[in-house]
């Protein structure tokens, strides 16, 4: 088995675990976890939901989300801020691709890796961590289900 081989395997099993952990999140229209990984450490996790202290409640009663709701990607970033883990060279790993507003804290995060397993209508994010050199890969996580 080549290292790439080795990676791919690696990226599916992160990338579902990142499925299982967006189990956690309160919102009903959409779950999305997150997970950064460095040196085959999960280093932060993160799922979407409200800032600390406000009511588990993402959506409003016509099932818009609150503006206020915390994407993953940046749970998971802003968590490391609050531990001596910092995430230079790590890789994320994303249920769903990054908006534009969490690729820009991707990049200020040193992150060199993204790995996704949704693809969303906006690639505005995709193509700002392509343009920032960031090594950016879709996964199916139903691929390979097995290994």
């Amino acid at each position: 088995m080549t290292n790439n081989d080795k990676q791919h395997l690696l990226d599916l099993r992160y990338l579902r675990m990142a499925r299982i952990w967006s189990e956690n999140s309160y919102c009903t229209r959409r779950h999305v976890g997150a997970l950064v990984v460095k040196d085959k450490m999960i280093i932060s996790d993160g799922y979407n939901g409200t800032p600390s202290g406000f009511p588990n409640i993402c959506e409003d009663e016509n099932g818009i989300t609150y503006p206020y709701v915390l994407h993953a990607e940046a749970n998971a970033i802003t968590k490391l801020a609050r531990s001596s883990n910092n995430s230079d060279g790590s890789t994320l790993y994303v249920t769903a691709s990054p908006c534009i507003e969490c690729a820009k804290l991707i990049i200020q995060a040193g992150i060199k890796r993204v790995v996704y397993g949704e693809k969303y209508r906006l690639e505005d994010g995709i193509r700002l961590l392509e343009r920032a050199n960031i090594e950016v890969i879709y996964l199916n996580p139903n691929e390979n289900e097995s290994k």
